[in-house]
């Protein structure tokens, strides 16, 4: 007898497995100082649980990511600090870095690279303020946990092409959705400003077309 195994759901499909990054796994010296050090950051606290021998998961999550952070007692070989070059982007970056900065967090002042492309090791080739023209990816601020970890805010108001399904248009939080909605409010009334000041009835679809073309990384209307 031959059994005919399903096929593969649209999720599993011999081409394609969705692989979504959700955790990340940090080191640390002192449990209860990170935990109060990324707490007081605003970062949610999802879990703190313990085990045998000493044994202690903690998981934080940066308000509008997709993404945890685990740290604790036995979750990790890596010295603590070791990790670095650990991203969040931001829509504002000014914005952000006085939100932290108030909240403890000891920032770099806002930065961008002198090649004007990613940004370099360290503090390589780092030039004061955000990238002259405010360009999506360019610009960055950086802080450090107590133990050294080292993160890093980029700020990205526009996708590269193929960053986002040009199909779906997704927002982390209704604040990275007021601030899209900022922007293309600005943008739409620059387009009325062109055609004379007028009216535009039609700015729901306006409004629609530029915040999918804006994630898809496609050119934006005019």
């Amino acid at each position: 007898m031959v059994i005919q195994e399903p096929a593969p759901t649209s999720s599993a499909r011999a081409d394609h497995i969705d692989t979504k990054l959700e955790v990340i796994v940090i080191p640390v010296s002192d449990v209860d100082r990170a935990k109060s050090f990324y707490t007081s950051l605003g970062w949610r606290l999802d879990a703190d649980v313990s085990g045998k021998d000493g044994f202690r998961v903690v998981q934080v999550t940066p308000p509008g990511s997709p993404c945890s952070v685990i740290f604790g007692s036995n979750v990790t070989a890596a010295a603590p600090g070791s990790a670095q070059g650990l991203h969040l982007v931001v829509t504002d970056i000014e914005m952000a870095h006085a939100t932290l900065a108030s909240r403890g967090a000891e920032m770099s002042g806002v930065f961008h690279d002198a090649g004007g492309i990613f940004h370099h090791k360290g503090v390589d080739q780092r030039l004061p303020g955000p990238h002259p023209s405010r360009s999506s990816y360019g610009s960055f601020a950086s802080f450090s946990d107590p133990d050294g970890n080292g993160w890093l805010l980029q700020e990205v108001t526009a996708r590269l092409p193929g960053r986002i399904d040009a199909n779906g248009v997704t927002f982390t939080s209704a604040a990275d959705l007021a601030e899209a909605l900022r922007r293309v409010a600005s943008a739409h009334g620059e387009h009325e400003k062109r055609n004379g000041g007028k009216h535009d009835d039609a700015w729901p679809e306006w409004y629609a077309d530029y915040l999918v073309k804006e994630q898809a990384g496609q050119t934006l209307p005019t």
